[in-house]
């Protein structure tokens, strides 16, 4: 039987429904964009197949993966083609295939068809992969063949494949393949709120890089978010700039790290370089803004999410080393006496604005903008038309 094999690039082009057979944890790590996570192993299983891979044998690694896997496969097929399998569907056909993969073992070439096209597998092809398209995700395949499934396809290389694929796409783009205009701004005055306004208004004008890693960029940026993985970043970095229009990219001024997501270097040079916009707003407006954004709408009528309130108590420990142990102390006692106004009042003045200050220094501006202002963003969309045309691809 020749499994239908296909690379990333197609796979991603397609309209292919693409199932990860690897364990949760390598799933939320990164993943193909869409991907949905039926796991073979749990992580602890994963763990011991994977140690019996190194220090014994393949093939004592795929008799503890076949022994782990066959009381539950019927409803990892369920969820894999999405109906019922009555077991009498695959429970003759499992054990064929386990003893055809134990002579695969022995005598390795399992017949993958790589010139097959997607669209032989029908309007909506179901492609399957693990970490590097091993005996996990060629095992499944190949019995949902047998069972007559012949939508079903293959990953080639799994997603180690696609994480190459990725990285040498990133590197692929220069500085010059980045059109940009930065907003810049201390914190508070709104910068990623005026971002995704943009955004309704002009669908793929934005590049909103903390939003793809989960993180504001600041010591107390990940409350209220989920930071991402370096790969998971970078997966969604490279989807948003294929998608982008074909007008420069307005993106929030950033350093070389977003939270712990590193910018690739071609990029962060751009945002150097291109067309800066300086916003301004009132201290008050500033934290308002901030207040509902890390403590919830609801802070305003006087309820603050308690859940986040003290995640950010917790946070300003990351501040000791600046503002001294009992600054500190003293801050997070306002804090959860609900004193949020003052808190956030006093942390703008001792440290945000002089670390907005210091790195903007020597800084030259295309213009200066009143971020509360009613026409801003026909202010910055006038712009765009004398700032270049971006490519979105790399050159």
């Amino acid at each position: 039987m020749r499994l239908p094999t296909f690379s990333c690039e197609t796979v991603l082009a397609g309209r292919a429904r693409i199932v990860d057979l690897r364990s949760p944890a390598e799933f939320a790590r990164d993943h193909l964009p869409g991907a949905e996570s039926v796991p073979l192993f749990d992580d602890q299983q994963r763990a011991i197949v994977g140690t019996l891979y190194k220090q014994e044998s393949p093939a004592a690694a795929y008799e503890a993966g076949l022994r782990m896997v066959e009381g539950e496969m019927g409803a990892k097929l369920e969820q894999i083609l999405q109906r019922r399998v009555a077991p009498e569907e695959w429970g003759e056909r499992f054990q064929e295939l386990a003893a055809a993969l134990r002579q695969q073992m022995r005598e390795p070439g399992v017949l993958l068809d790589g010139d097959a096209k997607l669209d032989e597998l029908g309007e909506q092809p179901l492609i399957l992969h693990c970490w590097r398209g091993g005996m996990r995700s060629q095992s499944v395949a190949l019995l949902l063949r047998a069972l007559g499934e012949t939508q079903v396809g293959f990953l080639a290389g799994g997603y180690k494949a696609y994480r190459t694929w990725v990285m040498e796409q990133l590197a692929a783009y220069q500085e010059s393949d980045f059109q940009l205009i930065v907003l810049r701004g201390a914190t508070g005055v709104g910068k990623t709120e005026i971002l995704r306004a943009l955004e309704l208004r002009c669908p793929g004008s934005t590049l909103d890089l903390e939003g793809l890693a989960g993180h504001r960029s600041s010591v107390l940026g990940a409350v209220g978010l989920q930071p991402v993985s370096q790969p998971t970043f970078e997966s969604a970095l490279l989807q948003r700039l294929q998608e982008l229009g074909g007008q420069p990219v307005y993106v929030e001024g950033e350093s070389r790290k977003v939270g712990d997501a590193i910018l690739p270097e071609p990029l962060y040079r751009a945002m150097q370089s291109a067309p800066q916009l300086k916003l301004e707003a009132p201290v008050a407006a500033r934290v308002e803004l901030l207040g509902r954004d890390y403590l919830g709408e609801a802070v305003l009528d006087g309820e603050p999410d308690g859940e986040r309130l003290e995640a950010c108590a917790a946070a300003l420990d990351g501040l000791r080393t600046k503002l001294g142990e009992a600054r500190v102390d003293a801050l997070q006692r306002q804090l959860r006496s609900g004193a949020w106004r003052e808190v956030t009042e006093s942390l703008l003045h001792e440290h945000y604005d002089p670390l907005y200050a210091h790195g903007e220094r020597d800084r030259d501006y295309r213009a200066t903008l009143d971020a509360t202002a009613p026409g801003l963003l026909d202010e910055i969309l006038a712009l765009r038309g004398s700032a270049g045309a971006h490519r979105g691809q790399p050159g």
